[in-house]
């Protein structure tokens, strides 16, 4: 199937087994819509984890069946959001998301070194997966989130991370950009030592699957235009699939305006634990919510 906006990744989520989730105090009216949203849809059996009570009156009001759900109460947030990574943990869910528990919670449950979800050595990072109306196929985009400011090892995970991505999405071959002010190889510029040496490990093989190229600044990664105008010869050849930021700060920026200003459609989920995790903000819409599950559906194991 050819993925090209959020909704063909619902569409290709339908064709496959349906998953598990587990939802980390899964009380708020945005969450459980989403969730009702992707049984509904038929890619996803809920567990909702959270105080029952309230987790009702929410149905209720939103006029949504709670019988749909499977409830696992647990009135607290922190005791909520490791009971759900525990479901996963016994082979009770495949994948987690995020409630209205908070991040740094949320994260301490996923992160806990005896019952979380972290391997060792294993670099946990953020990827979103976005349809701007003005670029022609799905950007996936890492991290907004997670990785203030990542060294050169955890630039190569970040750039696996998105190449296996694509791949969950029909991409054969992406094309990865890694983003910096300039394509120019500047030594000056950290971000443009590291660019360019995560694109000759991809030119030995040291990186598989992709055509890996940077570092390039951002006109030159989505704007075929620019890059003949600046006589620049690259394998993504204004064509990105996958975006690789320096560091938080460009990514997150990036990210709120495409969300903010051009109202991208936005899928969002942690990776490198031992299930893709849903983290979308409290207050993200539950369309947001709803493709992040399909987004972390569709990569689930």
């Amino acid at each position: 199937m050819n993925i090209t906006k959020m909704d063909d990744i619902i569409q290709a989520v339908k064709s496959k087994p349906k998953k598990r989730l587990a939802v980390a105090f899964a009380n708020d009216a945005h969450t459980i819509e989403a969730v009702s949203n992707a049984i509904d849809l038929g890619i996803v059996d809920g567990i909702l984890v959270g105080d029952k009570k309230i987790i009702q009156e929410v149905c209720a009001h939103e006029k949504i069946d709670v019988n749909k759900f499977t409830i696992v109460q647990e009135a607290d947030e922190m005791k909520a959001a490791n009971r759900a990574v525990k479901l996963i943990n016994d082979g009770e869910a495949d994948f987690l998301m995020k409630g209205l528990v908070s991040t740094d919670k949320y994260m301490r449950a996923i992160l806990n070194k005896e019952t979380g979800l972290l391997p060792p050595k294993a670099i946990l990072s953020h990827v979103v997966v976005m349809g701007v109306s003005t670029y022609p196929k799905l950007l996936i985009v890492t991290d907004v989130a997670v990785i203030p400011t990542p060294d050169l090892s955890q630039k190569i995970a970040m750039t696996n991370y998105v190449i296996n991505v694509a791949k969950a999405m029909g991409i054969e071959k992406p094309k990865v950009a890694l983003v910096a002010a300039t394509e120019q190889v500047s030594a000056g510029m950290q971000a443009c030592i590291d660019a360019a040496i995560i694109s000759k490990m991809a030119e030995r093989g040291q990186i598989n699957g992709a055509l890996v190229d940077g570092p390039l600044a951002l006109d030159v990664a989505i704007d075929k235009e620019c890059v003949e105008i600046k006589k620049l010869k690259s394998v993504v050849n204004g064509e990105a699939d996958c975006l690789v930021f320096p560091n938080i700060e460009s990514a997150n920026v990036f990210y709120k305006t495409a969300s903010k200003l051009i109202n991208a459609d936005i899928g969002a989920m942690l990776v490198g634990a031992k299930c893709p995790a849903v983290l979308s903000s409290r207050g993200d819409s539950a369309m947001t919510k709803t493709y992040s599950i399909a987004l972390a559906a569709l990569t689930s194991k």
